[in-house]
Order: structure tokens, then C-alpha cells, then sequence
């Protein structure tokens, strides 16, 4: 699996970006049937799903390859009492080879686009997994990975801010 764009390569401006899926992998799984060890909530049930995501990325000791992880947190509890339904929880990581991106441009690389790459992979393990744990298949939206960056550049922004400083 392989990603090639031309940036400019024929005008001599910059090199084709090349990107590689090298391995994909479960670091982390697990399951929990919440309704399975208490029994079913009393009363009617309203399930309520929260995701949570959050992204990780390392360079690796070879040229040009990087570790990406995707940390995935699907809750569903009872709207109604707020009692847990299930909660699944999914690492899912890939090594990737990557060349011709520019240094200021790396960082949103690869926690935009390779987790973009990832993501009908760890969809499907998600489904599969509550599905096999006795609930309706779990098809979970498509997440903007460039809305989850922005977020989390802003937050560090802000954290970084003294606390007497006032927002621009």
C-alpha cells in the first residue's frame, strides 16, 4: 500500500511526497460488556455512544520511517441513568515510510494523513468487536483528523498561555 503525490517535482520546486504503509497492528484491545456482568439495566434503555481519539507519532531509528498510533475510546452508557452499556478500547498503530515532506510539514502529516490511513481498518476491528460482544455492529463515523489537529494545536496553545495573559 503506497501513496504518491507529485508536488512540483516536474518544475523542479519540490520532491514527489511518497508514502508507505510498512505494517499496520492491534497494540492495545479490549472489551468490556458491561450488561453481561450486571445484567440489563432496569427499566428502558437509550444507548448514548461517546467516542474519544487521540493520535501519537514517533520517529523510528530508520531513515524516513515513523510510528503512528491511533487511540480509540467508544463508551455507551444508558442516557437514562447513565449506567455503562460497554466500553471498547482500540491502539491500533502502523509504521510508515515517508520521503519528500517538508520538515514544517511532517508534524501534520502524520497525524493527519496516516491516521486518515488507518482509519477503515480500526472502523472495521470496532464493529467486529461490538458486534461479537452481543451488541448491534458499532460503525463509527469518519473522523476529521485535520479538525482533531486543530484542536489539539489550540489546546496546547492555550496551555502554554500564562493565565493572566487575555485571548487576541
Amino acid at each position: 500500500m503506497s501513496e504518491e503525490t507529485n508536488t512540483g517535482a516536474a518544475n523542479g520546486a519540490q520532491p514527489a511526497v511518497r508514502m508507505q504503509i510498512l505494517t499496520q497492528y492491534i497494540r492495545d484491545l479490549s472489551f468490556e460488556n458491561a450488561v453481561a456482568q450486571k445484567g440489563l439495566p432496569s427499566g428502558e434503555v437509550q444507548p448514548e455512544i461517546a467516542v474519544q481519539v487521540s493520535l501519537d507519532a514517533r520517529k523510528r531509528q530508520v531513515e524516513n520511517q515513523y510510528e503512528v498510533v491511533c487511540k480509540f475510546r467508544v463508551q455507551s452508557t444508558n442516557s437514562k441513568d447513565k449506567s455503562p452499556i460497554f466500553l471498547c478500547e482500540l491502539d491500533y498503530g502502523g509504521i510508515f515510510h515517508v520521503e519528500g515532506v517538508p520538515e514544517d510539514q511532517l508534524h501534520p502529516f502524520l497525524m493527519i494523513e496516516c491516521p486518515r490511513m488507518l482509519f477503515p481498518y480500526v472502523r472495521r476491528i470496532i464493529s467486529d468487536m461490538t458486534r461479537d460482544g452481543g451488541f448491534p455492529p458499532f460503525n463509527m463515523d469518519p473522523v476529521d483528523f485535520v479538525a482533531l489537529y486543530r484542536q489539539e494545536i489550540a489546546r496546547r496553545v492555550q496551555s502554554e498561555r500564562p493565565a493572566d495573559q487575555q485571548l487576541s
